[in-house]
């Protein structure tokens, strides 16, 4: 062991984040042992770290597509380079069996009259666990357990694109209990809950795709986004839907259509095009859910 790797020993050794110091060639000159373990952890077989350049491993993960190590290089370049003083990133290093988030932190330094950089590696898996799940959880409805007005929202734009993209069809409906209100008057507020909790149910069943999507909308609305669906397979399905809560048999006696819970329906089925967008998408879905109100409710009405 030469004088600077025992210099670096003293000091990066008993740390528990993985270090590396590379040259300013990129040519690693020491790694701690936290950074050894894990490398053998994830390959069983050992790398002799003082003939490997970090910056060419970079370079060519980043040539295979990573976007993170892309990232990470450009970072490192820049303090080299002394453009940048440090240099964080954040970044995904999921295993197999297990979702795994680390933090890179890049900085220079000097000993033995030679600049240096040090990049560390914190595993930051239990902060992200934690985001994650804070951020799935604001785009659930709370009563319903479906998915939320804005995780509806984020869910079309991302189809609308691949539609545009892929030239395929996409198709929307907007589906509202008829006479919602007659159902909280007769049994009351938790009546009316447990109402949209099976209608929920019953409608989450009819999507099973992941270009499909079933969410509350709000107050007893719902909407259902199918990709890549033309418009006969989405009319049979909401013509199904219509079936399928009828058969639920949810009594409600005050409604003027029959005795039991039924539902409108409003059915859009496009090609999406430049000249078109998003909002116009959910403004004519909502029109057609008011016809189908209009004329009688317990029907779809569809424009393809």
């Amino acid at each position: 062991m030469n004088h600077v790797s025992r210099f670096f020993n003293a000091i990066l050794d008993s740390i528990s984040e993985q270090m590396a110091v590379i040259d300013l060639e990129g040519n690693i000159v020491f790694v701690n042992q936290s950074w050894v373990d894990f490398s053998l952890h994830n390959d069983a077989n050992p790398i002799d770290w003082d003939h490997v350049n970090y910056l060419h491993i970079c370079e060519h993960a980043a040539l295979n597509g990573d976007i993170s190590a892309m990232k990470a290089l450009k970072g490192i370049q820049k303090v080299i380079h002394s453009e940048e003083a440090t240099f964080y990133l954040e970044y995904p290093c999921h295993s197999p069996t297990q979702k795994r988030w680390f933090m890179m932190r890049v900085t220079p330094l000097r000993s033995f009259e030679e600049r240096y950089v040090v990049i560390s590696h914190q595993n930051i898996t239990e902060r992200k666990l934690a985001e994650e799940a804070i951020l799935n959880l604001s785009k659930i409805d709370g009563l319903t357990k479906l998915p939320n007005y804005r995780a509806f929202t984020h869910f079309l734009s991302n189809e609308w694109k691949r539609a545009m993209r892929t030239h395929t069809p996409i198709s929307m409906a907007m589906i509202d209990i008829d006479y919602f209100k007659y159902i909280n008057d007769t049994y009351g507020h938790l009546t009316g809950d447990e109402y949209l909790r099976k209608i929920a149910r019953m409608l989450k069943r009819t999507v099973h795709r992941p270009s499909d999507l079933c969410a509350r909308y709000g107050g007893e609305e719902f909407a259902i986004v199918l990709g890549n669906t033309p418009s006969t397979h989405a009319i049979a399905m909401m013509e199904n839907c219509l079936e399928k809560a009828r058969a639920l048999k949810l009594p409600n006696p005050q409604s003027p259509i029959m005795p039991i819970t039924t539902l409108s329906i409003g059915l859009i089925s496009i090609y999406p095009e430049p000249s078109m967008s998003e909002k116009a998408f959910i403004q004519k879905a909502d029109e057609l859910l008011y016809l189908a109100k209009k004329q009688g409710r317990n029907q779809l009405v569809y424009e393809a």
